[in-house]
This record gives structure tokens, sequence and C-alpha cells, in this order.
């Protein structure tokens, strides 16, 4: 069940993230990707669900390590219309060494083509109403729409009460200092259509094959590095 915090916790956050930030680096309270988050939510108390922050709006609390090279995944959308899969794994997909079937995972960037089986393949495009795949040729090989990826960022990103942590170590011996926090609102979506055009956001198509050969949808995601996730918000306000 999602726990709402009254405004005025703003400061009772602040002093619980004051006092985790003064304890220095922490050891994982979980093994894997999530541990920070875990460990975060272990030494706060607060809730990995919808708390209040400024203005009473509802915030997401994220922890990410700052000197972390992954990639974090924003949202996930299949592109339009529906047999776009279909094409791009028929054109550009490659059997799988793991079970024989075709699939086709790629990175995909708007200033230059990406490269399958040694030759260009598509890119991103930046157009007025849509964001599109384009092959070499100049085919649209499948498109988002805008108003539907800022309407998904909105629906997963209301706000974030955003902890940044640097990490040490690894597995059950990784250790995170909990250093920085903003509290984050108010999607940029005119800065997030910026952020593709220079790669800072990039695409990551994952297609699989079911058995009878139609497209298996992995999850395609528009990543970003966590250190740059900020820049996808209009409003910024620091906590500690």
């Amino acid at each position: 069940m999602q726990k709402r915090l009254r405004k005025n916790d703003e400061e009772k956050i602040r002093e619980k993230l004051t006092k985790i930030k003064k304890l220095g680096f922490v050891k994982t309270h979980r093994t894997g990707p999530t541990g920070i988050g875990k460990t975060l939510e272990d030494l706060s108390g607060i809730p990995e669900n919808n708390i209040a922050g400024p203005d009473d709006i509802l915030f997401e609390l994220k922890a990410g390590r700052a000197n972390s090279s992954s990639m974090l995944t924003l949202f996930t959308k299949s592109p339009l219309p529906k047999k776009a899969n279909s094409i791009l794994l028929e054109r550009f997909g490659y059997v799988a060494r793991e079970n024989g079937k075709k699939e086709l995972h790629t990175t995909v960037l708007a200033t230059q083509f990406n490269n399958l089986r040694g030759k260009p393949g598509f890119r991103i495009a930046v157009e007025k109403e849509k964001i599109a795949l384009i092959s070499v040729e100049g085919e649209e090989l499948g498109y988002w729409d805008k108003e539907t990826l800022k309407v998904r960022f909105e629906k997963k990103y209301p706000g974030l009460l955003y902890v940044k942590a640097e990490a040490k170590g690894k597995g059950k011996n990784e250790q995170f200092w909990f250093c920085e926090a903003w509290f984050l609102w108010g999607f940029d979506f005119e800065n997030f259509v910026e952020l593709i055009k220079q790669d800072i956001i990039k695409t990551d198509v994952r297609i699989g094959q079911y058995a009878d050969g139609s497209p298996h949808d992995h999850g395609t995601g528009f990543r970003v590095m966590p250190a740059r996730l900020d820049e996808c918000f209009k409003h910024r306000k620091k906590i500690i």
C-alpha cells in the first residue's frame, strides 16, 4: 500500500538523509543492482513508493550510483506501428547462439547509424511530431509519437526523490556513501528531445523471437547515465 507523507515532512526527510550521509560508506543490504535502493530504504525508513515533496507533489524514491558506468532505463515502449518489431527483426535480426532463434539487440543513436553485421543499419531521427527509426535508405522503420513518450515518462516519474551515492566494492561487499539528494519534478520534454539528439539518451532495441516465429519485445528502452537523469526535469531542489 502506498504511503503519502505530508508536505511538512520534507524537513524530516532532509534530516534523515543528512544523518545517513554522515555515516560514510555503509555495506549493501542486498547483493546485486537493487542493493542500493534496498540499503537506502532500510537506513532511511522511507519506502520505495509515493511520498510528498515540494508543493505536495508525489515523488518516487530512487537511488543511483553516481560513479556507475551502467545506464538507467527511463522507460520502455515498443515502436509503432505494431508490425515495426517484425520489420526490424526480419531485416536486421541475427540467429542467437543460445537457442537458434532470431534476435536483435542494438543501441540506436541520433548522430550516426548503428552497425549491424558489419553494415550500417538504422538511426534515430527527431521529427516535428515523432521520434522515428530511419534506415540508411531513408525508410521509416518505426516511430514513437512525442505525446506518447511524454505521457509514458510522466506516468513513471511524476517526480523523484533522487539520492546519489558513491559506490565501491562488488557483490556482497559493495558499499555506498549516500552523499547527495534532489527533489526532481516537472518533466522537461523539450530537453528530453535535445538529449536524444545529442546521444545522451540512447535507445536500446531488444527483440527476440517466440517459438512460432513472432517477435518478442524484451523491452525497447530509452536510457541515460544516472549522472544526467536530473536533466530530464524542469525543477530541481537539492536536499543534501
